[in-house]
């Protein structure tokens, strides 16, 4: 079992000329997502809670990779952090004039594509709030949920400039707990939590950076596991060069892994420095001979396509600079965009860039398109990269422990691995071809999906004795352009193409006889068939989905109503047995609210029972912790469920089971999501459950938090759910119904991993004793109950639950 990570790119390499009939382009510029050599905090807490003054020996140079963290001993009591960190990303903000003291705020940006835990640094009081840059990533990480709670405010000041235009800014940042008297006892613990998750990352040293040797290791590490593991994937010539990645120096190998993860695509060699790496500009000939890198240098002349790569290496006062020199005139030009098509439009440019840059250098197409390779082969997904190894590294991010017993291949031959990176390039041009509303291309896309699924075998004509895993089929060729052409129907669809619809549609049903999607393309079909004035047939396959046993949870419900519908008389004559079934009464709780807003399409916001603004699902809880009965709960869908689930079936989830375990950074086997994870572990799931029925649910529950607290699992949430609330779920709801429950979740996990009530409440009856439990489902004035929320109703009544509906309707005028 093999781990190492770093950062990533989303990248995809170029396909071969003429794969896709010619005409069809779908290379795509990697995407480089890891900051830049950001500084980590030097965090100093003092005993008060007060911020401690800096002093000169704790100053950060921008060269600095790794730093000291000084904690005092009483740092759970603190309510006060001084951080000395850096803002990071000034090359995309480098306009914004930088002054020595001035004050900073922050503001999360959950927003950014890049990371989710984003977090910018503004000039304080600044009318137009003017960015600066960005919080280093592995700061943002444990703050960014602080400041989403609103349990922290954060100020600073630039502390000094960097010795760089462009390197990373120093500056110190004061982090204060606020005190809110309005909120819960839940709320409370759970923003509690987030602080000591924050300050203990603080007092164990996590947010010290790794030795600069690290990153190398690590990289190294990957390249050795996927040439021993995937060796018959490679020709000759792509295992020699990831060989020789072993033979270059330490020097070339560390300049090497640097750039690879960083944004680029292109890199001033005068502008790196590291202080791990002694020779850059030796490192980066070194890089060039072997082939991993492109250099260009002084008396080359870039193409056109490289020239606004190049022109992106430089700041700001650098065009304004150059265009003085080539046009003799001060440009009025100051916005980045307007310089840059200005500078494009001097003929005489392509011959000068490199006067200015000096030598430029950026990764290979080969070492792009085979190390996206390795990346895919190790971490066996596309939203992994390096960076998995720095957050485990840092301590941010723990990875269960398991046995890695590898049995089968996921690729049989390098044929099969070429189909497959095929599909996800095709793939991701189709999600950028309709992010850009491109619908020639999207159209595309689908046709040549089409035509490789109608190329391909179907499922029955395969040889069963030889095939792999059921779930290895995520990994194929077929499964990828499934994915494409289904949302290819969705375009069809809007755009009222039923015929090029329904063709698609019947095409996935005949090659992909037990797809996860197969409910879904089944109901699309049946409607679309109806939509062209083809009943009859629209009925026979709504009756077809129904007995088909991939077909399941919400899509049966729908096909059931359809043939309730569609089956009357002269039609069919007789009634479906399941009619009934879907009559039954769901419990409806009406209740009424005061919004402060009525727009069509727009979330619903109420003013609650303490008279603060809230959504429809706080406005219920508000109602039953009232008047609705005095219950307690949590407003949690299915996560409480999933993290119960989790926590309860840990040692199931990860035993050993043969090649459901490929590499250390899984957070949940390959067959979590597939009929196999029942049928290979059932005897111990049964065991599992067995105990939960005889009433050790509990004891359960707090040995496995105890025992993994932390460490990342699907499904299981550790910050959104207290201890106190997982044993009040499970006490209340009691070990007969829980183990239903989660012997359904076993069953089946992908179908029932969403649509569960809204709110989970539950109620101890004091001095009689005992305790209940309630499921609640809440809409808003113009909401519905969807299929699949109406088949998770249906299962906790089946299954014995207390569960309805409560409705939440616009306050009467009349009041």
């Amino acid at each position: 079992m093999n781990s190492n990570t770093g950062s990533s790119k989303d990248s995809t390499p170029a396909l071969s000329s003429g794969s896709l009939h010619g005409s069809l382009d779908i290379s795509k510029t990697l995407n480089r997502c890891m900051p830049s050599d950001a500084i980590l905090p030097n965090i100093k807490i003092a005993e008060n809670g007060d911020a401690v003054e800096k002093d000169s020996s704790c100053m950060l140079p921008t060269e600095t990779t790794s730093v000291s963290i000084d904690a005092c001993t009483d740092v759970d009591s603190s309510t006060k952090v001084a951080v000395d960190t850096v803002i990071v990303g000034r090359r995309f903000h480098e306009n914004v004039e930088l002054q020595e003291g001035v004050v900073i705020t922050v503001s999360r940006d959950p927003q950014n594509a890049k990371d989710s835990d984003a977090i910018k640094v503004l000039y304080a009081g600044s009318e137009c709030g003017q960015m600066l840059g960005y919080l280093p990533r592995e700061l943002a990480k444990v703050l960014a949920p602080l400041l989403d709670a609103h349990f922290v405010e954060c100020k600073g000041f630039v502390v000094g400039l960097p010795e760089q235009q462009l390197g990373d800014v120093p500056i110190q940042l004061t982090c204060e707990k606020c005190n809110n008297d309005n909120e819960t006892y839940s709320d409370l613990i759970h923003r509690q939590s987030l602080w000591e998750r924050f300050l203990g990352a603080i007092r164990n040293g996590n947010l010290q950076r790794p030795s600069s040797a690290r990153y190398q290791a690590n990289f190294n590490m990957m390249i050795t596991d996927v040439m021993a593991n995937h060796t018959h994937l490679s020709s000759d010539i792509e295992t020699s060069f990831l060989g020789s990645f072993k033979s270059l120096s330490n020097d070339g190998q560390r300049l090497f892994v640097r750039i690879y993860t960083r944004k680029g695509p292109w890199f001033r060699v005068s502008s790196i420095s590291y202080r791990e790496i002694s020779d850059v500009e030796h490192a980066a000939m070194e890089l060039k001979l072997a082939g991993y890198i492109y250099m260009l240098s002084c008396t080359d002349v870039p193409s056109e396509c490289e020239m606004e790569e190049i022109l992106d290496v430089l700041s700001v006062p650098e065009m304004k600079e150059i265009l003085k020199d080539l046009l003799k005139v001060n440009t009025s030009c100051t916005r980045r965009p307007e310089l840059l098509s200005t500078l494009l439009s001097i003929t005489a440019l392509p011959k000068k860039i490199l006067k200015w840059t000096g030598n430029c250098i950026r990764t290979s197409n080969m070492a792009d398109e085979l190390l996206w390779r390795v990346q895919r082969l190790f971490f066996l997904n596309g939203d992994q990269d390096l960076s998995s190894f720095l957050l485990v590294d840092l301590g941010l991010v723990k990875f269960p422990d398991y046995t890695c017993n590898i049995c089968h291949r996921i690729f049989k031959e390098r044929n099969d691995l070429l189909e497959y990176e095929e599909a996800i390039r095709v793939a991701q041009l189709m999600d950028e071809s309709l992010d850009n509303d491109n619908m020639e291309m999207v159209s595309r896309c689908a046709d040549l999906s089409e035509n490789r699924v109608c190329t391909m075998p179907t499922e029955e004509d395969s040889n069963l004795a030889e095939s792999p895993p059921s779930f290895y089929s995520c990994f194929s060729s077929t499964w990828v352009y499934s994915k494409v052409l289904t949302l290819g129907v969705s375009v069809y669809e809007r755009e009222r193409r039923y015929a090029d619809a329904i063709r698609i549609l019947k095409i996935l049903l005949s090659k992909i006889a037990s797809g996860r999607r197969r409910g879904y393309w089944t109901l699309r079909l049946s409607v679309d068939l109806e939509h062209i004035g083809r009943p009859n047939e629209s009925l026979s396959v709504a009756e077809g989905g129904v007995i088909d046993p991939c077909v399941r949870a919400g899509s049966k419900i729908a096909l059931q109503k359809r043939v309730v519908r569609l089956s009357k008389p002269p039609r069919r004559w007789k009634v479906p047995s399941y009619a009934d079934s879907l009559r039954r009464n769901i419990e409806e709780v009406n209740i009424e609210g005061r919004p402060l807003n009525c727009e069509t399409g727009a979330k619903s916001v109420f003013y609650g029972y303490d008279g603060e603004l809230c959504g429809v699902e706080q406005l219920a809880l508000q109602y039953y912790a009232d008047e609705g009965g005095s219950w307690q709960g949590t407003h949690s869908e299915g996560g409480i469920w999933m993290t119960i689930f989790g926590l309860l079936m840990w040692d199931v989830i990860f035993s050993e089971v043969c090649d459901v375990f490929q590499s250390k950074f899984q957070t949940a086997p390959l067959d979590l999501e597939t009929d196999d994870f029942y049928k290979s572990r059932k005897g111990l799931i049964e065991s599992q459950l067995k105990r939960i029925q005889d009433g050790l649910a509990e004891e359960m529950l707090i040995t496995s938090w105890e025992l993994h607290q932390g460490t990342s699992c699907r499904g299981i949430n550790w910050d959104r759910h207290s201890m106190a609330d997982l044993r009040a779920a499970v006490a209340c709801v009691g070990g007969h119904r829980l183990a239903l429950l989660l012997r359904h979740l076993a069953l089946d996990y992908r179908s029932w991993s969403s649509g569960m009530p809204d709110l989970l409440l539950w109620r101890f009856n004091g001095e009689r004793g005992g305790a209940e439990a309630k499921l609640v489902e809440v809409k808003g004035p113009r909401d519905q109950l969807s299929e699949q929320q109406r088949a998770w109703i249906f299962v906790l009544m089946d299954f014995g639950f207390d569960v309805e509906v409560c409705k939440v309707s616009l306050v009467s005028k009349r009041r």
